[in-house]
Parts: structure tokens; C-alpha cells; sequence
């Protein structure tokens, strides 16, 4: 199997009624536990809208590997069956390989935020980042400047921030503003 440089777990729990509480326990508890398994590379809650109760999780991983190893491990199955009482549509799971889904929702009925918005966010950690790091590069390595090497090293920090770093944490700022009409 190739061992790609990032992937995705998307898990989707749909709440039988009242039982938001009990999962956000629940949630507390396997959180810490999934961030301490090698490989882990950040998650995020989307918490469902209002009078909804598909919860979705998203936790990125640096290989397939290892994303499978805590897909399969006797503790993640344990968590699982300890909610399963909770879920009226059982544990949900799927693995993304593409490197960013920032805007897509990970359920058909879901819809997806609008072009405009979609445009603003992006413009807000791109213009940012397109500037400040290389201002810092160029103080770090003087004797790169001009040069290409200088230039592919800002455009792959600038990346490398926007996927791994920004767009994450604005999209989850913002998620009450994209999903308005």
C-alpha cells in the first residue's frame, strides 16, 4: 500500500435524542487518547447545527498505516462499543486521501458554503502568509535571496501552513458564517 504524506479519518455519529451531553464525555475521553497514537496529526469536532445531531470528527494522520492502526486497535473498538447505545446509525468512518477538503462536507446533505465565502477565507490565511514568511525566510537565509531555491522554500512553508495550520483553524472559526446562506 503507498504511504501517503497525509489522510484523513472522517467519522460521522448521528445522536439518538438527548444524548449530546453523554457524547461530548465520551468525546473527552477518546480525544486524548486517539492524539497520543503515533502518526496523529490534529482533529476537529463539527459540532451539528441546531436541531441536528450528526456530530462529525475529523482526524488527520500521517500515513494510512497509521491511520488503520487506530481505526483497528482494541482500545478504539472498545470507545466505539462503549458509545454505540448513544448512535442511532452506528459508527461511521471514512478514510480521505486527498491532502485537503477544507470546504466539502463530509455528508451529501449537507451544503456546501458559498464560492464568495470560500474565496474570502482563503484570501484571509493566503495573503497573509504569501507575505510574512517571506519576509522571514529572507532574514533567516540572505544569502538565498532572489533565488529559486529561496522562492520554492517560502511557497512550501506558505503551503504547509495554509494546509496544515490556517485553514483548519479558520474553517472551524468561521463554520457558523460558511453555513449561513
Amino acid at each position: 500500500m503507498p504511504q501517503n504524506s497525509h489522510v484523513t479519518l472522517v467519522i460521522t455519529h448521528t445522536l439518538l435524542d438527548g444524548q449530546a451531553e453523554r457524547y461530548q464525555q465520551w468525546l473527552g475521553k477518546i480525544m486524548p487518547i486517539a492524539a497520543a497514537v503515533p502518526g496523529h496529526l490534529g482533529a476537529n469536532v463539527i459540532r451539528p447545527s441546531a436541531g441536528q445531531n450528526l456530530w462529525t470528527v475529523i482526524i488527520r494522520f500521517d500515513s494510512l498505516e497509521h491511520l488503520y492502526a487506530w481505526t483497528q486497535s482494541d482500545t478504539r473498538i472498545q470507545l466505539v462499543k462503549e458509545i454505540e447505545p448513544l448512535l442511532a446509525e452506528g459508527d461511521k468512518t471514512e478514510v480521505r486521501t486527498d491532502a485537503a477538503f477544507w470546504f466539502t462536507p463530509p455528508e451529501p446533505h449537507v451544503r456546501k458554503p458559498k464560492s464568495w465565502k470560500q474565496f474570502l477565507l482563503t484570501l484571509l490565511v493566503i495573503f497573509p502568509s504569501t507575505n510574512i514568511v517571506p519576509l522571514v525566510t529572507g532574514l533567516l537565509l540572505p544569502g538565498l535571496k532572489g533565488s529559486l531555491l529561496l522562492h520554492f522554500l517560502n511557497d512550501a512553508c506558505v503551503v504547509a501552513l495554509v494546509v496544515w495550520l490556517w485553514m483548519p483553524i479558520v474553517t472551524r472559526l468561521f463554520a457558523g458564517w460558511l453555513k449561513k446562506a
